[in-house]
């Protein structure tokens, strides 16, 4: 099954250039396991755009959709036997020291 992890936490912290290295070696670790569907990095959420609709107008903001001291940085999909798993596979995320977070859903399959 299909996990999406979100990374999130302080936007200083994710986006700190140290702790680069760290994203590298957990990302080959998931790669040499097989476990990697895909991933990114985020730019810093004052580069976001929000849309929603009121009736047919589209509204457009600048920014994040919800004012808050954590920030989604980036994701990674992931396969994993079960969450029991992909909970194992989230723990190693390097941001998890300074107190960040990762929301962890099941994809739904398409198929």
């Amino acid at each position: 099954m299909k996990y999406l992890m979100l990374i999130c936490g302080s936007e200083d912290r994710l986006n700190d250039e140290q702790r680069m290295p760290a994203w590298a070696e957990y990302s080959n670790e998931l790669a040499s396991a097989g476990k990697i569907r895909g991933g990114e990095r985020l730019r810093p959420a004052a580069t976001a755009t929000t849309l929603r609709l009121t009736g047919s107008e589209r509204l457009l903001s600048d920014g994040p959709f919800t004012e808050t001291k954590e920030q989604v940085g980036g994701f990674f999909v992931v396969e994993a036997n079960n969450l029991d798993e992909a909970v194992d596979l989230a723990s190693k995320m390097p941001h998890l020291q300074d107190g960040g977070a990762v929301e962890i859903r099941p994809v739904w399959d398409m198929n």
